[in-house]
Order: C-alpha cells, then sequence, then structure tokens
C-alpha cells in the first residue's frame, strides 16, 4: 500500500511542468538592458524587469515582463522590495546587474550609482537569503585604464588595472566589492556598446549625417566594439557555461580605425563624402571642459566632459577575448559593418535620421 502510495507521488511529480529558469535584470531600462530583457524572453526564461519608479518602460512592452521597482536612494527599502517580488522563499536563479551612470552632472555621483547601488543591492540579497546560483555583472573595460598606448597590445583579463577616470574606478570599486560580497559573480568588462536606440554612437552617426566626422588626436587610434544584441546573447552563455568568480572581456576580437567606421557609416547613409576633422588634443581638454561646466548649469549631464576625455584620447582600445571563447564560446555574430547597416536603418526607419 505504501509503495502504491509512493509510485502515485512520483506520478503526479512528474506530470508537473518543469519550473523555468527565472532571470532579474537589473537596469533593464536602460540602452543594453531592453535587449538583455529580449534575449532572456527568447530563451524562455521568466524575466523580472528590475527599473526605477521613472524609468521608461517604451522598450518593455512584452506583456510578459514582470516588474520590479527599486528606490536604489533608500537601501533600506531594497530587502522588502526583493521579498515582494517572488513567493516566500523563493528566488531568481540568475541576475544581470545592468545599472550603472556612464556621465553625470557630480563625479560624486558616479561612486554613488556605480558602487553603492550595488553594494545596497547585493547585501539585500544576503538579508533575504535571495542569493541567486549567478550573478552577472556589466562592467567596462574602462574599469581596466589605459593599455599599451604604443605597441597596441590587446587588453587581456590579467593585466593590472590602473583607471584613469572617475567612471572606471567606480567600475573597479564594484568588481572588487563583488569580488568579497559572498556571491557566485561573473564579470563582463565591455567595450563600446553600440546598436539601435543607443544616443552615444547615434551622436556620431548624426554629425556623419551632417557631413563631418570628428576625432580626436593624431596618433592611430585602435577601436573595438559590440554589438548590443550580441553582449546579450554572451550574458546568458556566460550564466549557462561559464565558472564563477571569473572576468571576461566581450568585444568583436578585431579592431577598427576611425575611418573605416566612417566608410561604413557613409556607405550606409549613402554618402559620397564626409569631412574627416581631427582635433588636437588640447582643443578637446578645453572643449570638454566647458561642456561639462555648461552641462552643470543647465542641470543635466553632458555627454562630453573631462572625464569622457580621458577615454577619447586614448588610443588603444584592442581586446584579446580568447578567454571568453575558452569558456562559454564566445562568438559574436554582428561584425561592425552589419551592426553599422542595422543601427542606421533604425535611426532612419524612427526618424532618428533624415
Amino acid at each position: 500500500m505504501e509503495a502504491d502510495i509512493n509510485i502515485a507521488e512520483k506520478g503526479v511529480e512528474s506530470a508537473l511542468p518543469a519550473r523555468r529558469t527565472r532571470v532579474l535584470v537589473v537596469g533593464a531600462g536602460g540602452f543594453a538592458g531592453g535587449f538583455i530583457v529580449a534575449e532572456a524572453l527568447k530563451r524562455g526564461f521568466d524575466v523580472w524587469a528590475g527599473v526605477r519608479e521613472s524609468t521608461s518602460r517604451q522598450w518593455l512592452d512584452d506583456p510578459h515582463i514582470n516588474f520590479v521597482v527599486f528606490d536604489f536612494d533608500r537601501p533600506e527599502t531594497m530587502a522588502d522590495t526583493l521579498r515582494g517580488a517572488l513567493p516566500e522563499g523563493e528566488r531568481w536563479d540568475y541576475i544581470v546587474y545592468n545599472l550603472g551612470a556612464t556621465k553625470v552632472m557630480r563625479y560624486a555621483d558616479f561612486s554613488r550609482i556605480n558602487y553603492d547601488y550595488l553594494r545596497h543591492f547585493t547585501s539585500a540579497l544576503h538579508n533575504t537569503g535571495m542569493i541567486p546560483e549567478k550573478l552577472l555583472y556589466v562592467s567596462s573595460l574602462s574599469a581596466v585604464g589605459p593599455g599599451d598606448e604604443r605597441g597596441y597590445t590587446p587588453f587581456t583579463e590579467e593585466m593590472i588595472p590602473r583607471p584613469n577616470t572617475r567612471y572606471g574606478a567606480s567600475k573597479l570599486k564594484a568588481e572588487l566589492w563583488l569580488a568579497t560580497a559572498g556571491i557566485p559573480y561573473i564579470i563582463f568588462r565591455a567595450t563600446g556598446i553600440y546598436g539601435p536606440r543607443d544616443r552615444d554612437y547615434f551622436l556620431m552617426f548624426e554629425s556623419m549625417a551632417k557631413g563631418f566626422d570628428f576625432s580626436v588626436g593624431y596618433r592611430r587610434q585602435e577601436l573595438s566594439f559590440i554589438y548590443v544584441e550580441d553582449l546579450a546573447r554572451a550574458i546568458f552563455d556566460a550564466l549557462a557555461k561559464a565558472p564563477t568568480g571569473e572576468v571576461y572581456n566581450v568585444a568583436e576580437p578585431r579592431g577598427y580605425t576611425q575611418k573605416e567606421f566612417r566608410h561604413l557609416a557613409m556607405k550606409e547613409m549613402g554618402k559620397r563624402f564626409v569631412m574627416p576633422v581631427r582635433m588636437p588634443l588640447w582643443a578637446v581638454k578645453a572643449v570638454s571642459a566647458v561642456a561639462e561646466k555648461w552641462g552643470v548649469a543647465r542641470m543635466k549631464p553632458s555627454t562630453l566632459n573631462r572625464d569622457k576625455f580621458n577615454i577619447m584620447k586614448q588610443r588603444n582600445w584592442l581586446v584579446d577575448v580568447d578567454k571568453a571563447r575558452r569558456a562559454f564560446g564566445f562568438s559574436p555574430k554582428v561584425h561592425l559593418a552589419e551592426g553599422v547597416h542595422k543601427s542606421i536603418l533604425w535611426y532612419k526607419e524612427n526618424g532618428w535620421l533624415k
């Protein structure tokens, strides 16, 4: 009789559908965040989008998305917010932490947003017992600082970080916090992320559409890129396959010059000529300082500022991605030519570019 009951119970259990993988994307409202959420949905995951009350949900309109609204400036509310998002005793399998600021009005805000918010969030995970199987943190190559500016040796994960920007320093602080936070983590150091809906690279395309391509400095500059959908795919490949406690560089595994980038954009925009304008470093530095002060006066962060100048003047952004390739089969599908095509097509179709 007891054996019959056990068999019956096993039959009921086997008839129940398997629980789908649960993913929380923190910083889902940003440019890359919407693509990360879309990739998670594409893979059949149950997805929660972590946003702020003021976050636009324009690109988060899929009815299958669950929302968690955080108030990062009130860390005392964080634990209750997490508890209220799932049934008691349950947790997310994976968390993608994509929240961060790339431009601010006050430099102290880099540390507050890029470091303190992460620290409060991970502490709340401990307080609630909701530590995931893996947490992937989207950092930046700027956390490393300048590389080989003469021989153009590609960046590797073994390089000792020496960030020369407040933005990069805040990202490195966050990485170091994760290493001691008692959470199984993976860190992505991403290079320049571009694609449809991005506003930073759009400014470059917009300038070229008007006939000008501005660049900084006279020495050769090697640029690297990663298309936003490739980044999203890599995130979930790493969560599925990569060991924790590791840092990975993610980029298309080749470099491009500004001239190559300009010619690709010209082709997609149907322009026969764009005037390349090289600005000396001293002039860009002066303009950056003025733009920064003007942004403060308008109470709006400026895209061009003294911190960004240190990033722009860097000559070498080449990246070695062998570690990511070995760990989780990283292989970007969209090379720059196709990515520029997809981006400019989207900008045109949505009225950003005329």
